[in-house]
């Protein structure tokens, strides 16, 4: 009875995957409830990190930026405590999987331990007081719960593609209580483009996350704006010019964050304790500023409010970058999404303050700037001029604001496209030796390996054997060349079928002058982007697969190579408009 039982509760569930996977409905369902899983983690990551930082610092929720100062300096030592515990936690691996990595080569596949690691180191980074954002931690985790969702039922590898996107975009977007930034973030930073079949599944994830923050009564993030402004042809000009600006930043930021990460872990004598030297070095820092802690959305909203001088924004922005490269490239976990807003904000009220002072006949705005200057500088970090550009909607609900944010984004995130290349995250994989340039699906091209693709029944002849041997053992027609090999099985060249059945050839001449490509072949572990040219460079249509070791393991054509090479194009192509 049991056995009948166990038979026909898993029947049911192969037949529930089967609609899943069939459905587009059943899947938007599916995409509802990984959102709704995203939007109760990433208000518990928060309450998480809220709780050390105020058992650290004594401060209430979502402040510890904006202190006036430390009133207690002993309270800085959470900073190297935080360092320690990372230590302490830390185990040496392989690097671990974030949700743009996965989405760009595993399709999609995430192991739930990585989750779990990026997310707790993230959190404790974060709750110690370093510059660091909890974004990763949210989209980590949101793309994690869907892929596991994904895998457990067995999801086709865009299908689960989409699903992380969406989980991951749900996670952001419940963070800021805005879906449709959530929504755009999945598109533009994990899934890597925008398709038609994809649209429904990941604004459902979005809109159900951000309903359960508000549930569990989060107010969204607001920020409140001029509402009788104009803006003119100058203000769109001087905000271009801001957008310029802000590029520049970005990528002068990146390079620092590499150029500090690339020393730090040169160094021998610190070694795994690398934190606690970076908590030690962001001491000072916090101690000069305490908006140079955590992400800074407290500190964002106090310079606001208080409007300070330039002189002292201009020093906060340093320092706060100060802190974000000593945190990055010390072991510190985390992003610089949450503290590219904050520095963003910083620049634009310094460059709002700069013009007026320089006295050409226009101001602007210092809260509209810093808006404006926000999502300039997270563009060219992160990347998604739309998703910052809504971001900025859903927070300021001024529709008159959005033509000048766009302009400004869009400019930096061509700049930086065509100065830099990269977003933080690629960058970041590209140091590890990524090829990954963005999350676009690239990990199909990777799979389509010599190895995978070789055929196995191929002939072989040793290196010895005469032309009458050869005859004897490869009949006219029954193989049009064969692999000639060493005493030990090593490559040496293919010889033509052809070639030896030429009449003026004695029957005991060496096979060996016959044979060709002897320098050339296929290592197991090349992708189609090495297998191409290299039968283009050869100009041969069959090229032999070898190991490590020069073993050879099996035969490739250019035919068969190319013919997979366009299915999985096609494929690609079903796959972006929803046909399959």
């Amino acid at each position: 009875m049991r056995r009948s039982w166990s038979t026909l509760f898993w029947s049911l569930a192969i037949r529930q995957r089967r609609r899943l996977r069939e459905s587009e409905a059943a899947f938007i369902l599916l995409a509802i409830l990984a959102g709704v899983a995203a939007g109760l983690i990433t208000n518990l990551l928060q309450l998480m990190a809220h709780g050390i930082q105020e058992l650290l610092y004594g401060v209430s929720i979502n402040r510890l930026s904006a202190l006036g100062e430390i009133r207690h300096p002993w309270r800085l030592l959470g900073l190297p405590l935080g360092g320690l515990a990372l230590v302490l936690l830390r185990r040496r691996q392989r690097p671990l999987i974030d949700v743009v990595e996965a989405n760009a080569l595993h399709g999609g596949r995430i192991p739930m331990a990585d989750n779990l690691v990026i997310a707790g180191q993230t959190v404790l980074s974060n709750g110690a007081g370093a510059s660091v954002g909890l974004e990763a931690a949210y989209a980590q985790m949101g793309g994690g719960v869907a892929s596991l969702l994904g895998q457990w039922l067995k999801l086709r590898r865009n299908d689960l593609r989409t699903l992380v996107g969406a989980g991951a975009g749900a996670g952001v977007g419940a963070a800021f209580g805005a879906p449709l930034a959530g929504a755009f973030y999945a598109f533009e930073i994990v899934i890597g483009h925008y398709t038609p079949a994809a649209i429904a599944p990941v604004v459902a994830a979005a809109l159900s996350a951000a309903f359960v923050t508000r549930a569990l009564g989060v107010e969204p993030w607001l920020i409140a704006t001029t509402a009788d402004r104009i803006l003119g042809t100058a203000d769109y000009l001087l905000y271009a010019l801001l957008g310029l600006l802000c590029a520049g930043l970005g990528i002068l930021i990146m390079r620092m964050v590499t150029f500090a990460e690339l020393r730090v872990q040169g160094w021998t004598w610190p070694g795994r304790w690398r934190p606690v030297i970076g908590g030690l070095l962001l001491m000072p820092l916090a101690w000069a500023t305490p908006q140079t802690l955590s992400a800074g959305h407290g500190a964002l909203h106090l310079n606001l409010i208080l409007l300070p001088d330039w002189t002292v924004l201009l020093m906060i922005l340093c320092l706060k970058i100060a802190a974000s490269v000593i945190s990055l490239s010390f072991g510190f976990r985390g992003g610089l999404f949450f503290a590219s807003l904050f520095l963003g904000s910083l620049a634009g009220q310094i460059f709002a303050q700069l013009v007026d002072l320089i006295g050409i006949g226009w101001s602007l705005d210092p809260n509209d700037a810093a808006l404006v200057g926000m999502a300039a500088l997270s563009v060219a970090i992160v990347g998604g001029p739309m998703t910052l550009g809504l971001l900025m909607l859903e927070t300021t609900h001024d529709f008159q604001l959005m033509g000048v944010v766009l302009t400004a984004s869009l400019l930096s995130s061509a700049v930086t496209r065509e100065m830099f290349g990269y977003s933080f995250s690629t960058w970041r994989l590209h140091l590890r030796g990524s090829t990954i340039r963005s999350p676009r699906d690239i990990g199909w091209v990777m799979n389509l390996t010599a190895g995978r693709m070789m055929r196995r029944d191929w002939v072989s002849v040793p290196d010895t054997m005469s032309v009458g041997q050869f005859r004897a053992l490869v009949p006219l027609g029954s193989a049009s060349k064969a692999i000639m090999i060493d005493g030990a099985g090593g490559y040496r060249g293919i010889v033509p079928t052809a070639a030896v059945y030429r009449p003026e050839l004695a029957e005991d001449a060496p096979i060996a002058p016959l044979a060709s490509l002897a320098d050339i072949a296929l290592r197991a572990d090349a992708d189609i982007r090495a297998i191409l040219p290299l039968f283009d460079k050869a100009a041969a249509d069959e090229l032999a697969v070898v190991d490590e070791s020069g073993l050879v393991l099996g035969v490739l054509t250019e035919k068969h190579s190319r013919r997979r090479y366009f299915e999985e194009i096609e494929s690609s192509q079903r796959a972006l408009f929803g046909e399959g």
